[in-house]
């Protein structure tokens, strides 16, 4: 949908690689982001700088600054993502002006904007927030968060779980955050006795070698240090070839002592570790591959019927706002999951997916009467693709309880400086950072 288009084609000026059809625009695209895409003066191709996907509801200042070699948009005060490239100027049609309010593709517009722009102004320079037409844009936008410095452990018998959310954004626009998380798993796991570091699935954005190079360049992290991590595909991951098998398969993990094995497809696995007075099962249950390893999973969860497990997926639950509230809602293959791995195999205690955006939780009674918590975690829609957040939970066997928590070693990196409004090292609303009672020793007697 065109904010702002530049009118003609660069096809008119002979320009005849990238997106020949288009000189510049200013869209919102059909996944929901801000992109502004233009064909310079010095280039023969288009070049797109993008923000993280919208929210409805919710006003957004935009600017696109250029400085004679950078492009850059901001949304809100925020630079997701660009081309570090050089970029001279906006190609013109002698004659021609502007289209405000509808796209033009091959000298033809459309018509989605028209009659919903009300006002729409274009300035020469950066407007300072008191000259924006809604100067509280951003308190539509709140981020509830700390820079304190918060425990992970508040005991030294405590332990925890930690889940990778969706690093697709970052394997292909910003590798530095996805480096930077990884690098901080690699030095605080056992100082924080994190027992097992589990991806949820989309690994990289696309099927591009640069996307998986990047993701293996910051996983190396945590081979170097011998660091313990386990994976499952998301619908990103999966291409002609099998790239995910190629790179993060089962011969990636076969000579890892927690690593049990893997299913019929490759792509599902289970991993068994000890911590405080259990053993643990982590089940890998591939989203694409469900059926064909249905089977395989309920083998290993009916040969470990007295081992608490969690079961990580890509997809399981999505969120749904009802009345000013999210709720939890299982997807298709959430209801299998729960109906065939879950509700009668009372050993697993937590599911935990991605996939879709946003985040959520519930507790749900099993076929025992028993809870199951249910966790989704997924940043990529929020700034640079997710901030690098992680969610870390910590069981307490002497209290009876789980800490759940949401951190970012990237922006715990950042400089006073550079951190923006939004940028907190700790999330603290009760989404993000919260806590259950759970009774272990009655939730794991599973004879």
């Amino acid at each position: 949908m065109g904010i702002l288009t530049r009118q003609g084609q660069a096809a008119d000026l002979n320009k005849t690689e990238g997106e020949k059809e288009i000189l510049t625009t200013l869209s919102v695209s059909s996944d929901q982001e801000i992109q502004w895409t233009s064909h310079p003066s010095n280039l023969n191709y288009n070049v797109t700088n993008w923000s993280r996907s919208l929210n409805s509801d919710e006003w957004y200042h935009l600017a696109v600054v250029n400085d004679g070699q950078t492009t850059t948009l901001t949304v809100n005060g925020i630079s997701d993502y660009g081309k570090s490239i050089e970029v001279k100027g906006i190609a013109t049609i002698e004659g021609k002006g502007w289209n405000i309010g509808a796209s033009e593709w091959g000298n033809e517009l459309d018509a989605l904007f028209a009659g919903n722009i009300q006002e729409i102004r274009i300035a020469d320079e950066a407007l300072s927030e008191k000259e924006w037409l809604i100067q509280d844009a951003r308190d539509d936008q709140p981020v509830e968060g700390t820079n304190k410095k918060l425990p992970f452990l508040t005991d030294k018998n405590n332990y925890n779980f930690l889940f990778v959310p969706d690093t697709q954004k970052y394997s292909n626009h910003n590798p530095e955050i996805f480096t930077s998380q990884m690098k901080w798993i690699a030095k605080n796991t056992k100082k924080n006795n994190i027992v097992m570091n589990a991806f949820v699935g989309d690994i990289v954005d696309s099927n591009s070698e640069a996307q998986w190079q990047n993701s293996l360049e910051s996983i190396s992290y945590l081979e170097k240090k011998d660091i313990p991590y386990i994976m499952t595909a998301g619908n990103h991951d999966y291409a002609s070839g099998d790239p995910f098998l190629t790179h993060y398969g089962p011969q990636r993990f076969a000579d890892k002592e927690y690593y049990k094995g893997s299913s019929p497809s490759g792509y599902g696995s289970y991993a068994l570790v000890e911590a405080g007075s259990y053993e643990y099962l982590l089940l890998m249950v591939d989203m694409k591959n469900l059926q064909k390893d249905l089977e395989w999973s309920k083998g290993v969860l009916n040969q470990h019927k007295n081992i608490p497990t969690i079961i990580v997926s890509h997809d399981i639950i999505y969120p749904q706002a009802e009345n000013n509230e999210t709720t939890a809602v299982e997807s298709s293959n959430g209801k299998l999951i729960w109906n065939e791995l879950v509700n009668q195999h009372n050993q697993v205690f937590m599911t935990v997916n991605g996939h879709y955006f946003g985040i959520t939780h519930r507790v749900k009674q099993n076929a025992a009467g028993n809870d199951v918590i249910q966790m989704l975690v997924n940043y990529q829609s929020n700034y640079r693709g997710g901030n690098g957040w992680l969610r870390l939970v910590e069981f307490d066997e002497e209290k009876n309880k789980l800490f759940f928590r949401t951190y970012s070693p990237f922006v715990d990196e950042m400089s006073k400086k550079e951190k923006t409004y939004i940028d907190f090292n700790y999330l603290t609303d009760n989404r993000n950072q919260f806590e259950l009672d759970f009774n272990f020793k009655e939730r794991f007697t599973l004879n």
